[in-house]
């Protein structure tokens, strides 16, 4: 017979204090209640117990982030790095970097690269390495949306594959300079920036949703491929995050995204900043190969 009010007790330390454990044992449940200073906190899991160390999240971590000049990538560099990260952001558009990082010097290393040419690509990502040793995250955020709100029998191929040069092509470049150095460690982050248009395809952007497709099926193969090497590889597939990027499109373009949105709005960069931190973070140890869902309701899949 189970004894449903069994109760054990026992000690633990917690900032160099002694503090008084209850583990009250339930069919089904367990809870855990932290007594301090006469105080009690009950946690569902010893697991879930705040960390009093005082370091920032990302403390002693390198990131490498893309298309950081502006809109989603500065955003999440900011992130990370007021989060205690050192961040070496890539560009293409020098200036972007060099204004947007400036108050950052000590803490950021800013590339003026075109990441489409692997060769440049191998070239940084090596000169960071010789700096600092190793890489902990690599967000691929930069993109292009193309040729918008025309058929497809209207799409250039020049334009299409400018567009998966850049948004497919430079990921793919990324990761594979960047994985054999994650594998030394036994550990990394990997984000691909991906969209809901690579998951239901948007009317009048082939280029775009194609190559956001194709981003979430190397997420899919990187993440099974890497699965016990302490290396995670997800992707993030927003819907109309309020970027540059957006603004750049015709107003028609955004109304049909938008209008495709239960919340009927725009994400915000905050909220995707905060997303990323998360996806990017040694928490986040138990998810890969897995498309994360930023769209306001529109993908519950």
């Amino acid at each position: 017979m189970i004894n449903i009010n069994h109760f054990n007790k026992s000690k633990m330390k917690v900032k160099n204090q002694s503090v008084d454990i209850n583990i009250n044992k339930m069919p089904g449940k367990e809870q855990h209640v932290v007594s301090e200073n006469g105080n009690d906190t009950v946690y569902e899991s010893p697991h879930d117990q705040p960390v009093h160390d005082g370091r920032k999240e990302f403390e002693g971590q390198i990131a490498v982030i893309t298309g950081a000049a502006s809109g989603l990538g500065r955003a999440i560099a900011y992130k990370l790095l007021n989060e205690g990260a050192i961040v070496a952001v890539l560009d293409i558009n020098k200036k972007g970097i060099e204004t947007g990082f400036k108050k950052y010097k000590e803490k950021s290393r800013t590339f003026h690269v075109d990441i489409t040419q692997e060769e440049l690509v191998n070239n940084t990502i090596d000169n960071i390495i010789a700096e600092f040793g190793k890489i902990d995250i690599l967000v691929n955020c930069a993109g292009i949306s193309g040729a918008a709100n025309i058929l497809s029998h209207e799409v250039s191929s020049e334009d299409l594959h400018k567009v998966f040069e850049v948004n497919f092509m430079s990921s793919f470049y990324l990761a594979k300079i960047v994985l054999p150095h994650m594998l030394k460690m036994n550990y990394g982050r990997i984000l691909h920036m991906a969209s809901i248009a690579g998951k239901e395809g948007n009317a009048g952007m082939l280029a775009y949703s194609s190559s956001k497709a194709a981003v979430i099926g190397m997420t899919k193969v990187q993440g099974k491929e890497y699965a016990e090497t302490g290396i995670t590889i997800n992707a993030l597939a927003p819907a109309v995050i309020r970027t540059p990027l957006v603004d750049a499109l015709p107003e028609r373009q955004v109304k049909y995204m938008t209008d495709k949105i239960p919340m009927k709005r725009c994400g915000t960069l905050e909220e995707a900043a905060n997303l990323v931190a998360y996806i990017v973070s040694k928490e986040n140890s138990f998810t890969t190969g897995f498309t994360f869902d930023l769209t306001g309701g529109r993908a519950t899949y």
